[in-house]
């Protein structure tokens, strides 16, 4: 959809548009440890986790070379074989105040069309619902994923592009890893968000994000 944005609310209902609770406090879904407590997930990060609330999304880097590389078609579905997860893709953009679109079907997963396609060099960005008033989203399990799993991203005209998990992490929505997520990276990577932890009853929504870090192979 263009250059990249130079701004990217990630706060808050924001980012995944809560979880829409309407009767009793949910179910709790998979969760891992809270923000500096995943050692891989900091050994990926080539930048420091920033540790101050942030929404601002690094502008992109400009190419060391003058012939870019080319388009990669669009992702079409997302596999997690050892989460039993099979979904189409929809593109996700940005609303009016530059925040993340979501998902309108929690069963759905969106892929932010403003950055890299996954398989294209740099952090491809993909976001779903945990939940809704309804039951699990399509991310309910995405806590459960370890070091090693590998997750399948295939593109339109047929090609998978292959990832493996680095590490998986949760962070309070207000001290989002904004240059962790979006950092510039020489070659693909892939960063799946979610909700997650404590589940806010006067604001009926959760209080942290649950992401996963994952390189090709």
């Amino acid at each position: 959809m263009g250059t990249a944005p130079t701004a990217l609310a990630l706060t808050g209902l924001a980012l995944l548009g809560g979880s829409a609770w309407l009767g009793t406090t949910p179910s709790a879904a998979p969760q891992p440890p809270l923000s500096g407590e995943v050692a891989d997930v900091r050994q990926v990060a080539a930048a420091p986790l920033t540790t101050a609330p942030t929404t601002t999304v690094p502008p992109a880097a400009q190419p060391a070379v003058p012939a870019p590389a080319p388009a990669l078609a669009r992702p079409a579905a997302l596999s997690i074989p050892s989460l039993d997860l099979e979904v189409d893709l929809v593109d996700l953009g940005l609303d009016a105040q530059r925040r993340l679109e979501v998902p309108e079907d929690p069963a759905q997963v969106g892929w932010w069309s403003g950055g890299p396609a996954p398989g294209a060099d740099g952090a491809a960005v993909l976001a779903g619902h945990v939940d809704s008033y309804e039951g699990p989203g399509a991310f309910w399990r995405l806590g459960e994923l370890t070091p090693g799993d590998r997750i399948e991203v295939t593109a339109a005209d047929g090609t998978v592009h292959a990832f493996v998990v680095d590490g998986v992490g949760r962070w309070p929505k207000s001290e989002f890893p904004t240059d962790a997520v979006y950092r510039q990276a020489d070659g693909p990577e892939l960063r799946l968000i979610t909700c997650g932890g404590p589940f806010d009853e006067a604001d009926r929504s959760y209080r942290d994000n649950v992401i996963v870090f994952a390189t090709a192979v």
